[in-house]
C-alpha cells in the first residue's frame, strides 16, 4: 500500500507555495479563511489528475481565474496552478513523486485589441502544461513519465522510454490516460493508489439524503465518499465480517444505551438505532437526528471492513453535539492503525481530544501576507519542532 509521504502545491488560491509532510494521522486546525479547505481541495485535485478529470474539476470551481494565487506574482512568474505528491511503500522503500501542471489557453494578441486561442480548447479552460512522474527509491530518482504540453515520454516495463503512442488533448492527463497495466505498470500502480483514496465533507443529513434511505445489498468493504452505500457497509461488517464488536463499542460510546440494528438484506440493506428509552422501537435512518446519522455516516466511513489507504475528513465536527468529539476522536485514532487520516477541523475540542488519544500534535493553519502557511513549517518542508523528536 502507498502512503503519502509529502505534499506540494503552488499558485492555487490562497496556496502561493507550499510544501508539508504527511503523517499517519495528520490534524489541522484554524479559522474561517485561513485556508484549510484549499489544503483539503488540493488533495482532491491530486486524486482527480489520477483519475483523468482534473481539468473538469478546476473548470467546476469557476475556471482558471477563479483558482489561480490573486497575489502578486513575480515578474515572469507563470500563472499555474501546481500539484504534487511523494508516495511511499514502507514495505518495499518503493517511492514515487507525481507532479502536474494546469495554465491557461495560450492567446495571442491579433492586433486590434483582441486575443486569439492558440491551438485546440476553448478559452477559458485550464490546460494541462506539464506532467511528470519519478521512481525516486533507486541512488537518484527516475523519470517514468515526462510530459511538456502533448509531448513526452513514459517508460515502458523494459525501463526504455517510449512516445505515448496516443495524442493527449490539452484536457487530459497522461497518468489517467496510459492505462496499460503491462506495460506501464508503475502508472498503474499509481493510478490505482490515488484513486482510491476518500474524502468525505459533504455527508448530506437533509430529508432527501441518501443516508435515510435503503441501499442496493452488496458486499461493501469500503465506503463510498458521499455514504450513499452506508448501509451496505454496515450490513457487510454484520452479516459477511460477521463481526461488529468495534462498530458498536464506536454507538455505545456516542450515544450511552443506545444499539445499532442491521438486518439481515434482501435485495436491500438498511439499519436502525434503538434507543435506551424506547428499548422496543427501532428508529430507522429516516427518523435519526441529523448529528446521529452524520456521527453513523462517520463510523461507516472509519470502522469499515476494509479501510482505503488514504482518509480525508473536512469538517467532520459539523452537525454533531460538543459531546461526540471525544468518541469522534477515539474513531478517528482507532482507524488511524489502519491507514492514513488526514483532517482539517475548526474544534479544538475535537483536535485536543485526538492529541489526547493519538499523541498527534495539531498543526496550526494561518494566513500570512494574504498566503496560507503551516505554523512551524519551514521552507525546506519540514517542521521545526521535527528537531525536537
Amino acid at each position: 500500500m502507498l502512503a503519502v509521504r509529502e505534499i506540494s502545491v503552488s499558485g492555487y488560491r490562497s496556496l502561493r507555495r507550499i510544501r508539508f509532510p504527511v503523517d499517519g494521522l495528520g490534524v489541522f486546525i484554524g479559522g474561517n479563511g485561513a485556508g484549510k479547505t484549499n489544503l483539503y481541495r488540493s488533495l482532491e485535485l491530486l486524486q482527480a489528475a489520477a483519475n483523468g478529470t482534473l481539468t473538469r474539476a478546476l473548470a467546476a470551481e469557476g475556471g482558471m481565474e477563479s483558482v489561480l494565487w490573486a497575489g502578486e506574482r513575480r515578474k515572469q512568474e507563470t500563472a499555474r496552478v501546481c500539484l504534487g505528491v511523494e508516495l511511499i511503500d514502507d514495505t518495499t522503500a518503493q517511492g514515487f513523486v507525481y507532479e502536474v501542471e494546469v495554465g491557461l489557453v495560450p492567446q495571442v494578441p491579433d492586433g486590434w485589441g483582441n486575443y486569439t486561442v492558440v491551438g485546440a480548447g476553448f478559452p477559458l479552460e485550464p490546460q494541462l502544461k506539464a506532467e511528470r512522474l519519478s521512481l525516486t527509491s533507486g541512488r537518484r530518482p527516475l523519470v517514468l513519465l515526462e510530459r511538456d504540453n502533448n509531448s513526452g515520454f513514459v517508460r515502458d516495463e523494459d525501463g526504455k522510454k517510449r512516445p505515448f503512442g496516443t495524442t493527449l488533448l490539452a484536457t487530459e492527463t497522461a497518468l489517467a490516460s496510459l492505462q496499460d497495466a503491462v506495460r506501464f505498470p508503475e502508472l498503474q500502480i499509481v493510478r490505482q493508489a490515488m484513486a482510491a483514496w476518500r474524502f468525505h465533507h459533504d455527508f448530506r443529513t437533509d430529508s432527501g439524503s441518501a443516508l435515510r434511505r435503503p441501499c442496493l445489498a452488496v458486499t461493501t468493504p469500503v465506503l463510498s465518499s458521499d455514504g450513499s452505500d452506508l448501509a451496505a457497509v454496515f450490513a457487510t461488517l454484520k452479516h459477511i465480517r460477521q463481526d461488529t464488536v468495534v462498530l458498536d463499542d464506536a454507538v455505545a460510546d456516542a450515544f450511552p444505551g443506545a444499539r445499532l440494528v442491521i438486518p439481515e438484506p434482501g435485495r436491500e440493506a438498511s439499519f436502525g438505532l434503538i434507543h435506551p428509552e424506547y428499548p422496543k422501537r427501532v428508529f430507522e435512518a429516516s427518523e435519526l437526528s441529523d448529528g446521529t446519522l452524520r456521527y453513523l455516516a462517520l463510523a461507516g466511513a472509519l470502522l469499515a471492513y476494509r479501510l482505503p489507504p488514504f482518509i480525508a475528513l473536512n469538517e467532520p465536527e459539523t452537525s454533531l453535539h460538543p459531546d461526540l468529539m471525544e468518541p469522534l476522536a477515539r474513531m478517528i485514532v482507532r482507524a488511524s492503525e489502519r491507514t492514513q487520516v488526514w483532517l482539517v477541523t475548526h474544534s479544538e475540542r475535537l483536535a485536543a481530544a485526538i492529541t489526547e488519544h493519538g499523541g498527534v500534535r495539531p498543526r496550526i493553519v494561518i494566513k500570512r501576507k494574504g498566503e496560507t502557511w503551516i505554523e512551524g513549517l519551514r521552507l525546506a518542508g519540514d517542521f521545526s519542532d521535527d528537531d525536537e523528536d
